[in-house]
């Protein structure tokens, strides 16, 4: 059986006397030991926003009502909800690295309204209830909703302000309900959200070992914490643990940020009401316009066999350097005005896209005292907010979970 390297501790010191029926899932692994040393991610680039909520060290208790695995955009909104809802539960975020370490603190911003398969039965209005979560929240993330662009090469608006030249003329087809957000502001106001309103967050605290007892067992370094209920919430890092290995895939994206422009470049790039934008067909370019005037691009996937393969991408080398400077040609090359722009960001986070492209919700297949919420296939940044509140009252039995997020096996 599995041990957990650090402490030399056996499953059997776990106090678990059926091995074989209880251990469902065990993964530590060299690997990611390594997941947990290289705390920030380096290699990963810097994005142009930051994460300024430091975690108080607090000590965890034996026994608590819920343990959220995972300490991004979901994680934090689940915990900081679930503590509103119900003050009385005990709620612990256990966060293997940093949070905002994975996909949420390297997203590119965009919040749109529905996910990555459209609109599902029974979803309900995204940005709406992603509009309310941060007002009862008090989250200030800069979040802008006038609208999203969707740029193409056919069926252009006559008006459209944006004319670009990428593989033909590539203009304005047609607007969706969407915006933008500051990512580091987010995850820093989620986190504030659930300190304020009592969980206890707990950075550089993975979960080595989990059985499905009742309460759950989750070792972590140097013990063993119980929960009644437990989130999974781990997006495209640690599959094994949220059984989606086979179901959904982890892919690596990538983004850069020119320096600030000025208002007369905005304007001649159809930039001016800072809409973001994206394409709706081949080859694929999204990107936004930040408060400072620096605009986003964001293209290209870097394909992994293993979620594992994550932690060793760096963007200043290999296949992600190489897509990052074919992207930089590609963003030079849409307009005069951008011709010699300089970049000032350099990027990648993971994402992961699940089979459909519809988002996991669902309860996990070998421990039913479990929820798994992810796979947003890069659809995130509103959605995971949104489904955070459903996935609080799930926890306290006050909904049901949505036919479309289950796990077909």
């Amino acid at each position: 059986m599995p041990r957990i390297h650090e402490s030399g501790t056996s499953y059997d010191s776990l106090g678990c006397k059926d091995r074989r029926a209880q251990l469902f899932w065990s993964y530590l692994t060299d690997e990611v030991l390594c997941l947990t040393r290289s705390e920030d991610k380096p290699r990963w680039g810097q994005p142009p926003w930051r994460i300024d909520f430091e975690a108080e060290a607090r000590p965890l208790p034996e026994e608590i009502d819920v343990a959220i695995i995972g300490g991004g955009f979901t994680g934090l909104a689940v915990a900081a909800w679930l503590r509103r809802l119900a003050p009385e539960k005990t709620v612990a975020v256990l966060e293997a690295q940093r949070l905002g370490a994975g996909a949420s603190g390297r997203s590119g911003g965009l919040a749109l309204g529905d996910t990555a398969a459209g609109d599902l039965p029974g979803l309900g209005d995204v940005l709406g209830g992603f509009t309310d979560i941060l007002r009862e929240l008090e989250v200030d993330c800069d979040q802008r909703l006038p609208g999203v662009w969707e740029v193409g090469h056919s069926n252009a608006s006559p008006d459209s302000p944006i004319e670009w030249r990428d593989s033909g003329a590539l203009r304005i087809v047609a607007e969706v309900p969407g915006g933008t957000v500051d990512p580091g502001k987010l995850v820093s106001g989620l986190a504030r959200a659930a300190h304020r309103h009592g969980a206890i967050i707990a950075e550089h605290s993975p979960v080595r070992e989990i059985t499905s007892n009742d309460p759950v067992e989750l070792a972590v370094p140097g013990r063993v914490l119980r929960a009644r209920q437990v989130l999974f919430a781990t997006n495209a890092q640690s599959l094994e643990l949220s059984d989606l290995v086979g179901w959904a895939q982890p892919k690596f994206t990538l983004a850069v940020a020119t320096r600030p422009l000025r208002e007369d470049e905005l304007e001649a790039l159809g930039l001016r009401d800072r809409k973001a934008f994206y394409t709706v067909d081949l080859p694929y370019l999204w990107g936004c316009v930040l408060p400072d005037h620096k605009v986003v691009w964001g293209s290209g996937l870097v394909h992994v066999a293993d979620w594992r393969e994550l932690d060793s991408i760096d963007v200043s080398a290999g296949r992600p350097a190489e897509l990052l400077a074919s992207l930089e040609r590609r963003v030079r090359g849409l307009h005069p005005v951008l011709r010699d722009v300089k970049f000032c960001h350099r990027w990648g986070g993971p994402i992961l896209i699940a089979e459909s492209w519809q988002p996991v919700f669902a309860r996990h297949p070998r421990c039913p005292q479990a929820l798994i919420l992810g796979a947003y296939s890069g659809h995130g940044v509103a959605l995971s907010v949104y489904l955070a509140r459903w996935a609080a009252e799930a926890l306290l039995g006050q909904r049901e979970l949505p036919d479309w997020g289950k796990l077909q096996r």
